[in-house]
């Protein structure tokens, strides 16, 4: 049965641009090209908006280079107050920003006004840290002159984000650069461009200056990244997505030398000690594996837990997952939306079938349900066997996959036994354990008795294939700077 939008769904979307924002206007793409933004729980179009060539992608790369002198001289003071003035417009249209996220790319409502205060605070953040970024000045070893270091915007940058966080994963990429003093092209996801659109027009609203973010949706991602990658004016590169892309946009970068922060897949482990207190185990198992519908990089993918208490675990996560309700995320009570699209229902299909063929028994769920949309019922696996392909990749989806240890140390075995190195969360109420996995796990990221651990004060990042750079915290403006140093002599 089709889903006919509401009256506010609808005038919200009316109210979204539709076109480039290219040096301060909002213009139709080359040939008045269009591409259409999908409701993943109905499959209904919700909007058509401009479709961005590769010259459209220059020209917006001309525009930032064009604002990037003026806004690198613009007072560290006036760029903390636009980006304030635009937390504070992201405050007063959180409902508007949650909503339409919900509509485009299908997570509940509850979770998307959490996504709202995520991706606010990184505008909040980063117009504090405007104001200091600083330097230094002293008098060398020797004694013959003054050093003196300084800071520099590393100049304008090139942004590609996610579909799976479209507000946070934007405000935390334009957040750091413009309170550093860089220009940015950003080109949102074709299948959740809508709120990063609806926000850029909230920095309008700030008084952003013209040229200083530009938005370059499109339907062929590479055709349009690729020339200004390739463009000598381009000075950083920043990218939230798989591995596999990841790699590719390095290479790429490498021809030019370009900065790069790279956020890429994740296969966290999530490791159950026989002491831990299983309540807040099986709370944090719910927020580290089911938020986002489990469409998130630091989703729990691998639940490694001790034979003597993965019994009772699992117990308790099925009853939790059961009472779970499936359905579109405006729907009051929903705890489990669509996935992304049929790619991602077919996926998660195949990781669990792999499992169970390998020995693995279904507890709750297992199944894609027949419907409009793309729904997946959420999942509950024990007994998964080594080897199983839902232990090596990232799951991206509600599913939630135990396998067992004995000993400490082949639960840090177990841990690290994938290329990738985003987050861990461990449980267990030994202290002198905890600390020792702080050390043991090769991640960037831990959470220690916790499943959920972004915050825009803090370095968001991970090792190994994971990924280079740091978003967020102190380190996440100096993504954006570049250190010069001066020598004056004494004569």
């Amino acid at each position: 049965m089709t889903i006919a939008l509401a009256a506010n769904e609808t005038a919200l979307l009316d109210s979204v641009p539709k076109g480039l924002f290219i040096g301060g206007e909002w213009i139709d793409a080359e040939g008045g090209r269009t591409f259409d933004v999908r409701d993943p729980a109905t499959n209904a179009v919700i909007a058509s908006i401009a479709d961005a060539s590769a010259d459209d992608g220059i020209r917006a790369l001309d525009a930032a280079v064009a604002a990037q002198d003026g806004w690198a001289a613009t007072p560290a003071r006036t760029r903390s107050e636009i980006l304030r003035r635009g937390f504070d417009l992201v405050q007063d249209h959180k409902e508007d920003l949650a909503l339409l996220m919900t509509l485009e790319m299908g997570k509940p409502l509850a979770e998307a006004r959490g996504e709202v205060v995520y991706g606010g605070e990184f505008l909040r953040w980063f117009s504090e840290e405007a104001v200091r970024i600083s330097g230094r000045y002293g008098t060398n070893p020797e004694g013959t002159g003054r050093m003196v270091v300084s800071q520099r915007p590393v100049g304008p940058s090139f942004f590609i984000t996610p579909w799976n966080f479209p507000f946070a994963m934007a405000t935390r990429k334009i957040a750091p650069a413009l309170a550093a003093g860089c220009t940015v092209v950003i080109k949102p996801p074709a299948l959740t461009p809508l709120t990063t659109m609806f926000f850029t027009k909230l920095l309008e609203r700030a008084g952003l200056p013209a040229g200083v973010v530009n938005v370059v949706q499109t339907s062929s991602s590479s055709k349009l990244s690729a020339p200004i990658i390739a463009d000598p004016r381009l000075r950083k590169l920043s990218f939230t997505g798989s591995t596999e892309v990841g790699r590719a946009l390095i290479s790429q970068a490498a021809e030019g030398v370009l900065r790069v922060s790279m956020e890429l897949g994740g296969n966290a482990p999530f490791v159950v000690f026989d002491d831990a207190d299983l309540d807040k185990a099986v709370e944090g198992a719910m927020a580290a594996k089911f938020r986002n519908i489990g469409q998130a990089c630091t989703a729990a993918n691998r639940f490694i837990v001790h034979s003597s208490v993965a019994s009772d675990f699992a117990d308790r996560v099925t009853e939790r997952v059961k009472a779970m309700k499936i359905g579109r995320g405006t729907e009051d009570g929903v705890a489990i939306g669509p996935l992304i699209d049929a790619d991602a229902v077919d996926k998660a299909v195949e990781l669990v079938k792999d499992a169970v063929d390998r020995g693995a028994n279904i507890r709750t769920g297992g199944s894609a349900i027949d419907d409009e949309g793309t729904f997946f019922e959420p999942t509950v696996i024990t007994d998964v066997a080594k080897g199983s392909d839902i232990l090596r990749e990232e799951i991206f989806g509600p599913v939630l996959a135990i396998a067992t240890f004995e000993t400490e140390e082949e639960a840090v075995r177990l841990a690290n036994d994938t290329e990738y190195g985003l987050v861990s969360y461990v449980f267990t109420q030994d202290l002198a354990r905890g600390h020792r996995m702080i050390d043991a796990l090769e991640t960037g990221m831990m959470g220690l008795n916790v499943g959920v651990v972004s915050n825009a004060a803090a370095p968001f990042g991970g090792v190994k294939q994971s990924g280079v750079g740091r978003e967020g915290g102190f380190e996440g403006i100096h993504e954006y700077l570049s250190t010069k140093y001066t020598l004056i002599p004494n004569d």
